[in-house]
C-alpha cells in the first residue's frame, strides 16, 4: 500500500490556509517541520500518517541528538500535534499518537553571576573611593556606596530589601541583621565584619550630615534616605550607580546589576560548601525549588569532590 503522507501534509496545509487563515510564514514553518518529520519516518520504514508514538519519540530524540534546543523540539512537536488532530478530524486516523507524548523540557537558564575576583574588585573600588574622599563633598555618597556593596554581598538581600532598610537596624546586634522580605516575612542574616565596619562608617557620616542640616529637617527613618517620594534610595538609582562603579573598576557594565550580586552571593556560598537549605533561608525563598536554580554549582562541587577525593579516582591519577 502506497504511503499517502505527503498528500496528507499538503491537505493539512491547505486546511490551515483556507479555514484558519494561517499566515504564509506559519504555513512555511509547518511545511518544513512536517517534511523533516516525514523524511525521518521514511528512514525508519514507515510514513508520517502511519507513525506511532514510539516513532515520534525516536524523532524527538533524533532532534535532541542533532543539538536542537528544547524550544525548537517543542515547535516541531506542536506542528505534529496539529497534523494528527487534522488526520483524526478527517477520519484518516482513529487516534492521535502525540496525545501521550510529553513536551521537551525547557532547561531553566542559569542566573548571571560574577566571579569572586570581580566581586572583590567591585567592593575594593568602592572602599578605595570611600577612603579617598575623607572630608570631601562626595564623602557621604561614597561611604553609602561602599556600605551598600558590602551589605549586598554579605547578605544576598534583594535590592528592594537593601535600599529600604530602616535606620533602626543600626540598633540591632552588630553581627546580624533582621530583613523584612516578601510577604512581610522577617529573616535573620549574618553580617561580615567588613559590612559592619562599612555600615558604621556610613552611619557616622550620615549623622554628621543631619547635624549640619537645618534644625527644621528631621532625621530620616531610613538607613539610606533620599529625596525620592518613598523617602529612601530608589533601586534604579542604586543600579545606575553600581554600573558606574563597575566601569571604574574595569568590569564590563553589561554583566552588572544588583540582582547579579545576589546570585553571586548564593553561588559563592554553595561553591564553598554551604547547604542548599541554608542558602534558601538566607535568600528568603519560600520554596526550595526557587533556590534550586543554583544546583549547577552543587553539581560542579560534587563532581570535583568525587574526582579529587574518591579512592578509585586517586588511584587512577597515580596510574596516569
Amino acid at each position: 500500500m502506497s504511503d499517502l503522507s505527503a498528500a496528507h501534509v499538503e491537505a493539512f496545509l491547505e486546511m490551515m490556509s483556507a479555514e484558519r487563515g494561517a499566515a504564509v510564514n506559519t504555513l512555511q514553518s509547518y511545511e518544513r517541520d512536517l517534511e523533516d518529520a516525514l523524511s525521518h519516518m521514511r528512514s525508519r520504514g514507515t510514513g508520517l500518517t502511519a507513525a506511532v508514538a514510539d516513532d515520534l519519540r525516536h524523532y524527538l530524540a533524533h532532534l535532541a541528538g542533532q543539538g536542537f534546543k528544547p524550544s525548537s523540539q517543542a515547535r516541531r512537536l506542536s506542528a505534529l500535534r496539529q497534523f494528527y488532530k487534522f488526520l483524526y478530524a478527517e477520519g484518516l486516523r482513529g487516534d492521535d499518537p502525540t496525545g501521550i507524548l510529553d513536551a521537551p523540557k525547557k532547561g531553566r537558564s542559569l542566573p548571571k553571576t560574577l566571579s569572586i575576583d570581580h566581586v572583590s574588585r567591585l567592593i575594593g573600588q568602592a572602599e578605595t573611593e570611600a577612603a579617598a574622599t575623607a572630608g570631601g563633598p562626595e564623602r557621604l555618597s561614597k561611604l553609602r556606596m561602599h556600605a551598600l556593596m558590602e551589605l549586598l554581598y554579605a547578605t544576598g538581600m534583594r535590592v528592594s530589601e537593601l535600599v529600604s532598610l530602616p535606620a533602626s537596624v543600626l540598633a540591632q546586634d552588630g553581627r546580624f541583621l533582621v530583613v523584612r522580605g516578601k510577604g512581610n516575612k522577617e529573616r535573620l542574616v549574618p553580617l561580615s565584619q567588613a559590612a559592619i565596619r562599612a555600615m558604621r562608617a556610613y552611619s557616622t557620616a550620615l549623622t554628621e550630615e543631619f547635624a549640619k542640616a537645618d534644625k527644621g529637617e528631621r532625621e530620616s527613618p531610613w538607613l539610606f534616605p533620599s529625596s525620592a517620594k518613598a523617602g529612601f534610595l530608589p533601586r534604579q538609582v542604586f543600579a545606575r550607580e553600581l554600573k558606574s562603579l563597575a566601569a571604574r573598576a574595569g568590569i564590563r557594565v553589561a554583566t552588572i546589576s544588583p540582582h547579579v550580586l545576589r546570585h553571586a552571593f548564593a553561588s559563592h556560598l554553595l561553591a564553598n560548601g554551604a547547604d542548599l537549605r541554608a542558602v534558601q533561608e538566607l535568600l528568603g525563598h519560600s520554596d526550595i525549588s526557587t533556590t534550586q536554580i543554583y544546583t549547577h554549582v552543587l553539581e560542579e562541587r560534587l563532581h570535583d569532590l568525587v574526582q579529587n577525593h574518591h579512592p578509585l579516582a586517586k588511584q587512577a591519577k597515580k596510574q596516569d
